[in-house]
Formats: C-alpha cells, structure tokens, sequence
C-alpha cells in the first residue's frame, strides 16, 4: 500500500499553532470591499482558527 499523500491545497491554507490549534485565513475580504466598513476589514485581517469540527473532518487530508 502506497503513503498517502497531502493535500497541499489545505497545507498552503493552514499553520499549526504551537498550542496544536490551526489557523486559517478569513474570508469575505477577495471582493466587493466598497460594501464593507473600515472596521469590518480591518478586523478581517486578522486570522481566524479552525473550529472543532471542521478540524476532525480536515485532519485526513494532512494525514499524508
């Protein structure tokens, strides 16, 4: 049986914290920014973490 390879197009998205939680980047901030206050990208900027059930159904994919 072949290793099983990683998923590089999650890999690229999230980085482990040294607490074991991943962070991830946040969305709604590609477009349409005139829509959006000052404050709402401003705060868009910074990361968000992975939430508890996302990261038991994403942990295969960089079980590679």
């Amino acid at each position: 049986m072949p290793k099983m390879k990683t998923k590089k197009a999650l890999a690229k998205r999230v980085k482990v914290t040294g607490s074991g939680k991943w962070k991830r980047a946040q969305a709604f901030q590609s477009h349409l920014k005139a829509n959006k206050s000052t404050k709402q990208k401003r705060q868009l900027n910074k990361p968000g973490l992975v939430s508890a059930s996302d990261k038991k159904r994403l942990k295969n994919l960089l079980q590679g």
